[in-house]
């Protein structure tokens, strides 16, 4: 069914935006995470991100074009899908608010109703205090989770500063200051969760007074536990030179756009210097990069937060103890998600016992090699790959009037992180070497652990492999990744006594177990493409046939 897109709010004041430049066209395929359109705010341009994929149907605003927020901006959907409705509905909406624009100022003030979203007067605020609010940085976001404050209070903030990372119902991301001066006020602490629109922060001249300036901002059904009349603090900016920190000194900082042309040129960011506020790469800088012979290729690495234990009070024996622990944004979505595909999709299961005893030799043979290392999930992950080429019929996905079959292969990784799990994707994994699936792998489940992974590194997977091997589990079952047909699940390689020729001897094996939607794959098709899965694994050179 086709979606409709609206004019976001991307700043805190805007109340309609102009579209600056379109990035797609109409007919042009829109995947999850890719760059829509340059939308010019009343604070700055800045670029749109579809949460939707699909076909791009309909422009109902055209560069150079303004309109207010919640304007029908495009629609996504099917090729070929009757959309005259919703571009009717949207036509029919802005010629009301057209018509209610030309009625006398003297109507517009008696009529317009008083609502809890308006902020207080100009004239209720102290003079240069800016209330900035939790904004909504998705199409389908109504809360979010601050995960991490960059500024502290007292702290000077520029326009174009990231104040704060968070967490959405989609993945985690940073958000700028529209506005300069000292951060005098924090209303949502680290970790805590409010509504879209709840006061966030309170921007203004230093050492000015804004008591009740929080609790008199009215919001809509913004979280009162993160606002309360106590909280309000205002301190004078330290006379310390204090940097901001973050968990990772290796992170590097790039706009939506920016990381999206990169990855088009196949550039590495890390070669880049950012000219943006704490060296942030834009746009321009990677159109302007010229790539120099003699810089090598850094691949930044991933730190992992140590996790730091809490000190739990003493409880006697024989006392019931409990632990309330609030649910992320993520793991709210994993639960919705996986829910919706175990009670839609009919799962079955089939399992298999592979010996790998050859791909033990051929994994050591491979990382003889100087600056080599694979490891057993790459190398079940290229095999999955090269079977599901032979299999498409596996690598499809179920939709109410058509199955569609994928003759591309995106190899989906479940990574285990604090929060849950996420699926990091390697798009056109059957192209790829053992070398740069571990290499890909080993860096996407680096941004996934410590939460720096873009929506777009998590879109378009066709397949998914899931291993606990790890672990020590032998054999287990996991739920399908939707829109996905089919998912595998790996276990742990163990030395067991083994038959052979009729002999018993010390063998290494691993079970692999296969779940599938038995809407798109049958047994038989499940089967088929496990025997060729255990070809290969078994006989690792015949992936190079």
């Amino acid at each position: 069914m086709a979606t409709k897109i609206t004019m976001p709010r991307l700043s805190d004041t805007m109340t309609e935006g102009t579209v600056a430049t379109w990035l797609k066209k109409e007919g042009d395929i829109i995947k999850e995470g890719d760059i829509l359109a340059e939308i010019e705010t009343d604070k700055a341009t800045m670029e749109f991100e579809s949460f939707n994929s699909g076909t791009l149907l309909y422009i109902g605003i055209k560069e150079g074009e303004t309109a207010a927020v919640d304007s029908l901006l495009a629609i996504i959907g099917k090729e070929g899908e009757d959309i005259s409705g919703m571009i009717s509905e949207g036509s029919a909406l802005a010629a009301t608010e057209i018509k209610s624009e030309e009625k006398p100022a003297e109507a517009l003030v008696e009529s317009k109703p008083i609502t809890d979203n308006a902020q207080p007067t100009t004239a209720s605020l102290p003079k240069g205090v800016i209330v900035v609010t939790m904004p909504r940085l998705s199409d389908t976001m109504t809360e979010g989770t601050v995960a991490a404050w960059l500024k502290k209070v007292g702290d000077e903030v520029k326009e174009g500063d990231i104040l704060a990372e968070i967490e959405t119902d989609k993945a985690t991301m940073e958000f700028e200051s529209f506005n300069s001066g000292t951060l005098l006020f924090i209303g949502i602490q680290e970790g805590q969760s409010a509504t879209v629109d709840s006061v966030l922060a309170i921007i203004g001249p230093a050492g000015t007074d804004i008591s009740g300036v929080a609790e008199n901002f009215k919001n809509g059904g913004g979280s009162t536990e993160a606002v309360t009349p106590s909280a309000v603090e205002v301190q004078q900016p330290s006379t310390e030179n204090q940097q901001p920190t973050t968990e990772n000194s290796d992170r590097i900082f790039a706009s939506p756009l920016a990381k999206q042309i990169a990855k088009d040129k196949g550039i590495n960011l890390s070669q880049i210097n950012g000219s943006g506020e704490n060296g942030r790469i834009t746009k321009s800088d990677v159109e302007n990069f010229t790539p120099s012979t003699t810089q090598s290729v850094v691949t930044p690495s991933a730190v992992e937060v140590p996790q730091t234990s809490m000190v739990r009070p003493f409880i006697p024996a024989g006392e019931k103890d409990t632990e309330v622990v609030k649910n992320s944004q993520m793991r709210k979505t994993i639960a919705i998600r996986l829910s919706e595909s175990i009670f839609t999709a009919p799962h079955f299961y089939l399992t298999v016992e592979i010996f790998m005893d050859e791909a033990i030799k051929s994994r050591a043979a491979i990382n003889s090699i100087p600056d080599t290392k694979v490891s057993f999930n790459d190398m079940v992950i290229k095999a999955c790959a090269m079977a599901l080429k032979r299999h498409p019929k596996v690598n499809t996905q179920w939709q109410a009037d058509a199955i569609i079959i994928n003759h591309h292969v995106n190899i989906g990784v479940a990574v285990a992180v604090e929060d849950g799990l996420v699926v990091p994707v390697l798009p056109f994994t059957d192209q790829m070497s053992l070398t740069q699936i571990g290499g890909n792998v080993k860096d996407l489940a680096g941004k996934a652990k410590s939460k720096k992974l873009q929506p777009s590194e998590m879109e378009g997977s066709t397949f998914t492999v899931s291993n606990l091997g790890m672990f020590g589990i032998q054999s287990f079952t996991s739920i399908i990744n939707q829109p996905n047909s089919a998912i595998l699940s790996v276990g742990a390689i163990e030395e067991k006594p083994v038959v052979r020729n009729g002999l018993i001897v010390v063998g290494n094996t691993m079970m692999l177990t296969l779940a599938c939607d038995h809407r798109t794959v049958d047994g038989a098709t499940g089967a088929q493409f496990l025997q060729t899965l255990r070809q290969y694994l078994e006989n690792p050179v015949t992936m190079l046939a």
